[in-house]
Parts: structure tokens; sequence; C-alpha cells
């Protein structure tokens, strides 16, 4: 494992047994820890999952950590109806990252908040109700989100409706293949036939995290925008898991050529704090001054200092440069292991910077998804000190999202140690 200097203190909680007894007893039982074996032993991981690509900076970043501290022994809560810098500060620092009027910041405390709040005003500034979003893709599983979620196994039998799901412009399995036109028809389609030909709008990821780091063919959203939009409809950009640099570009709709009028984020905002914020436009802005709207807890002091420092040290640090690099880096070894194991195991590599995916199958020619070997392989993988996740509708697919601080020593040992499981089995 590459070397680090820093050795953290000795673990001196419970044993792994007995917080598993405890999260088995108190814990909501739909949600399973990830691998078979937990440690309770101080081994050193090397951590390609980043928290579901919420580690931004890196684990406990010295600057965001006493930014945090520092902020709570001032004021750790305030409510917004009260003024402090803290959310102000932080408002006019993200504000700065977007183009135009995209100036308008709403704070949230998670990406299933934002997006709500998005769909909410899309529709209130429309006055229409039918949204579209893309197959397979994942925009957070409370009621308010669940009906754009188009995934069968974050659904829930409960009343949805106002959302189309067009194909998925999915260029590895997609219905169409590489044939972006057909895709963009379906969405017009849509609006023809499924709607009263004017909609709310559009909402869909620029590269599909949980739905398997699958990106949207270029020049689909440049041509759906444009469908969007002459039917009324504003264009929603979720930039929950390829926004902060992570893709090598600050947003992941850049790598699109496209400007959204409303976008969300989460997870890498606050580099482990819980925080998620949704930005616009002031005349949509302003549909939520005809009624009273606030969030206790949205934009705390704690919190947005904790997300201004973030901003600061994907500056200072240079992680957008780094993720490109390294990100770029770590895909072509990637592909080499593609290119090594000809027939079966790897069928596809994907994505962009250090938000990349490993389709694991079969048989590369029928693509039948390797489910079963690829929980084998994580925890052989986790075995020998990496951790990584699992994404895609039949999760079969290595998710890769390490903190934007990933070397390219650390990616060499993930390849090294991803090369050597696929040669066991």
């Amino acid at each position: 494992m590459p070397p680090f200097d820093y050795t953290p203190p000795p673990y001196a909680g419970p044993f792994a047994d007995e917080i598993l007894k405890k999260r088995q007893e108190f814990l909501n039982p739909a949600v399973n820890h990830l691998f078979k074996q937990l440690d309770d032993k101080g081994r050193r991981y090397l951590d390609a999952f980043g928290g579901i690509a919420t580690v931004a900076c890196g684990h406990c970043h010295p600057i965001v950590v006493n930014a945090i501290v520092n902020q709570t022994k001032c004021l750790q809560h305030a409510t917004v109806l009260y003024l402090n810098p803290a959310i102000a500060n932080f408002a006019e620092a993200l504000a700065s990252k977007f183009p135009g009027d995209l100036k308008v910041v709403f704070f949230t405390n998670s990406r299933m908040e934002a997006n709500k709040l998005a769909l909410m005003m899309a529709r209130l500034y429309t006055g229409c109700h039918d949204m579209i979003s893309v197959r397979n893709g994942y925009h957070g599983n409370a009621v308010g989100t669940m009906a754009a979620t188009a995934q069968s196994s974050y659904k829930f039998n409960v009343v949805q409706n106002g959302v189309h799901h067009a194909q998925n412009p999915d260029q590895y399995r997609g219905i169409f293949g590489y044939d972006r036109a057909k895709y963009v028809r379906d969405v017009d389609e849509i609006i023809t036939y499924g709607t009263t030909g004017r909609v709310a709008g559009f909402i869909a990821e620029s590269i599909q995290g949980v739905g398997g780091v699958l990106e949207l063919a270029l020049g689909y959203l440049q041509e759906v925008f444009r469908t969007v939009r002459k039917a009324g409809g504003l264009c929603i950009a979720d930039e929950v898991q390829s926004g902060f640099a992570r893709t090598g570009h600050f947003w992941g709709y850049e790598a699109h050529g496209v400007v959204p009028e409303i976008v969300t984020m989460a997870k890498g905002i606050g580099n482990e704090m819980p925080l998620g914020a949704v930005i616009t436009m002031p005349e949509v802005a302003k549909v939520l001054a005809e009624r009273n709207y606030l969030n206790t807890f949205a934009g705390n002091p704690v919190c947005s200092a904790a997300g201004l420092a973030v901003l600061e040290v994907i500056k200072k640090e240079k992680l957008q440069e780094n993720a490109f690099t390294v990100g770029s880096y770590l895909k072509e070894r990637l592909t080499t292991l593609k290119d090594k194991y000809e027939i079966m195991f790897i069928g596809d590599v994907r994505g962009r910077g250090l938000l990349l995916g490993v389709e694991l199958v079969t048989d590369r020619q029928l693509k039948i998804p390797a489910k079963d070997e690829t929980l084998h392989l994580m925890e052989h993988m986790k075995e020998l000190g990496v951790l990584m996740g699992k994404a895609g509708f039949f999760r079969n697919v290595f998710r890769i999202t390490p903190p934007l601080c990933f070397t390219k020593e650390d990616a060499d040992f993930l390849v090294d140690v991803m090369d050597h499981t696929l040669s066991k089995i």
C-alpha cells in the first residue's frame, strides 16, 4: 500500500461484533453493511469509495475540520431568520462557481431535499406538473423524489405521479445503442403523446452514479434541453455525485456544453457534513417568496463553514486538476485490465475524472451481469486493503469514487489489487 505520513490514534471503541449487534437491533433494517467482515484492529485501507462520493477533500481534512471546530465554538446554530455571516459568505462563494444568472442559493440538508425542492420550483414556475427524468437515474427515494427515480429497487408502493421516464442514453446497454437521435426523439414523443404538450421540466444526472456510473451520450443533453425548453420546461442538473470537481470539470454538466436553469448538489459540498443546495435564477427563485419557505437546519453556520472550507481546499490544493489527471490515468490502467481479460469479467470501463465505473460480466458478448462475482471480488479486495462500492441496476459495477486527493500511487495499488483478485477467479 502507498506510504502515508499519518498514524491515527489507537481505536478504543467497541468491537465489530458488538456494533453489528446494535445495528441489527436498533437501526433501520433496510440498511445493510457493505462487507461481510468488519475491522476493529486499526488496519489501514485505501478508500476508493469516499463515503459514496462524499469525501471530496480527504477524510478529516485539517482545513475543513478547523473551520467546523472554530465555527462551533463561535455559534453552532442560528435559524436563517437571524443574520449570520457564515451562510451569506458560503452562498456568495458557491454562486461564483456558476455562470450567468445562476446565483440564488437555497440550502438543504441532503440530496433528497435538494431534488424535492428543485422539482417543486420547476412546477411552480411553469404552472405545469409533468416532469421528465431518465430511466436508471436516481434522485432520492423519499415521496417527493421517488417518482423521478427510475429504478424499481428504490421505489415503494406509494402514490407516484407526474414524472415520465425517458429511455436511458446508455451506450453500453441502451435500447438504441449509440444512436443519440433516437433517445432525443423519445423525449420529444413523451411530450407529444404523454403530456399536454407543456412540461414543468427535465431532470438528469450527467453521469448516473447509483445507476452504474453511466455517462449520458455526448450531445444528448444539448438536444433534450432545447426540446424541453420549447415545451416551456426548465432543465435541472442533478450534480450530487458529479459536482465539486469530481469529474475534472467543476460541474458534470459542463462536459456537455449546457447550462441548466436549476442545479442540485450535496455529498462533496460538505466533505462528510450533512449539506445540500439548490441554485437557480432570480426569476425562478422568487416563486417561493409567494408563500413562507424555510428550512430550520439548512445552511446552519457549522455546515456553511465546512462548505466554504471545501471550496477553499479544492482551489488551494488543485483538486479539480488532480481529479482529471489521476482519474484519466486510473481509467487508462483499468482499461488495460479489460483488454487483459478478453472474454469475461470486465465488460466496460467508463466515467470521468474520479467518478469511474467498472462493469463486470460473465460473458462480454451477452453482457450477462456478474452480480455474485462482483460481491466476491469486493470482499477479496477489501481483504487486500482496498475499499470500493458497487452500483448499477444489477449491482455488478464497481463504483470508484475516492477522495479527490487520490494519487497515481493509490491508483496503481487499486489496479494491481483488482488485477490480482481477478486472476484468482
